[in-house]
């Protein structure tokens, strides 16, 4: 405690000798103020100014004005020696840099030695760090993705699933992280991961591969080409698997869609003519979640805007005709609710496009067989 207090009168008087300030004492401490928040719950601080408002709010004003005016008597030489004594008890007390603190998660991560609470508090620390998109950049410098995907085939289910998280919030709208990612192989073991009898596992997985693909053609065609339709044609069709998982389903579909809708010039996919993929989507529209139903309509409603969509197959195997009808007799008993009334007249709008959309379409193939 002494120490710090001779750092903060020391900061205080190399500061007013800068400023050509020449009173350092209990007043001035009144104006510089004090937060106890400042501190770091490891002992250190989070910069100068957090441990000179530290160190002057925990002192006794007496004592801290003595010992200003024993600094302020010493000579230029004196409070040079001083001066460097202190820069480096600061760089023992400097907080690690980001990078030092990804790295050292990642070296723990990569340590078979350790126990499972390690690499447990490792990935919790790198799930915060990866949210900076410069640090998720710098992770791959680190080897830190290659270490996250062998985490990926680890025994434990809650380490697969932390591992998932990471890459997934790394992945997010970083397409520079995405390429890294993708070549190394992830996306296969984590649509391998959504087979799993983890719940939380399925939806971290299902969460990565969203991210992973989002806004990147490369990700996208190579989910094509590994049967991505059916691995989401099958978690939609079982009614007994989390509703999380047949939303992230639904919303990874609407979103596919609309980046086919958007890169005009690459050549559709027979995804979108999977049938019992289609069938499993409009099934979901009975859903009692206004959630679901809405995310359900979405996806369909993409999908019809697509060129190559046949449309036929909706109206005679998907059967999104009836499909509508008792969404929208579900939607008006919903109306009746003052809490779901605003959010069912929406989706009743949805509806209404989606209808109007799928009947336009109807009628120009009706039209084109005449």
């Amino acid at each position: 405690m002494g120490k710090l207090i001779l750092i903060a009168v020391l900061m205080m008087v190399v500061i007013a000798n800068i400023e050509g300030t020449t009173e350092v004492a209990a007043g001035t401490a009144v104006l510089v103020g004090s937060n106890p928040n400042e501190e770091d719950i490891d002992g250190g601080f989070s910069s100068l100014d957090g441990m000179l408002q530290w160190a002057i709010g925990h002192s006794d004003p007496g004592v801290l004005k003595e010992r200003s005016e024993i600094a302020q008597r010493m000579s230029l030489e004196e409070l040079s020696n001083r001066q460097t004594e202190l820069k480096e008890l600061m760089e023992k007390l400097k907080m690690p840099s980001d990078a030092q603190l990804m790295l050292i998660a990642v070296n723990d991560l990569d340590n078979s030695s350790l126990p499972l609470e390690h690499h447990r508090r490792a990935l919790e620390e790198l799930l915060v760090l990866v949210e900076h998109i410069d640090n998720a950049i710098d992770l791959q410098k680190l080897g830190g993705f290659s270490v996250l995907i062998r985490k990926l085939d680890h025994s434990e289910p809650e380490i697969r699933t932390a591992a998932a998280w990471v890459l997934g919030k790394a992945s997010q709208n970083n397409p520079i992280v995405q390429k890294q990612v993708l070549e190394l192989g992830a996306l296969t073991m984590l649509m391998k991961m959504m087979k799993s009898h983890t719940t939380e596992e399925a939806v971290k997985a299902l969460f990565a591969i969203s991210a992973l693909i989002r806004n990147n053609l490369n990700g996208q065609n190579l989910f094509y080409q590994k049967a991505g339709d059916m691995m989401l044609q099958e978690v939609l069709s079982n009614s007994n698997l989390d509703i999380r998982l047949h939303k992230k389903s639904l919303f990874l579909i609407a979103d596919l869609a609309e980046s086919q809708l958007e890169n005009e010039n690459t050549v559709e996919v027979s995804f979108f003519s999977n049938q019992l993929l289609l069938k499993a989507m409009v099934d979901s529209m009975a859903s009692s979640d206004l959630d679901l139903q809405e995310k359900a309509l979405y996806a369909i409603k993409n999908i019809l805007l697509l060129r190559s969509t046949k449309v036929l197959l909706f109206k005679d195997y998907c059967k999104l005709n009836e499909a509508l009808e008792r969404t929208r007799k579900q939607l008006q008993q919903f109306m009746v609710d003052d809490d779901l009334r605003e959010y069912a007249t929406d989706v009743e709008s949805l509806r209404k496009e989606v209808e109007l959309t799928f009947l336009q379409k109807l009628d120009k193939v009706t039209q084109a067989a005449l």
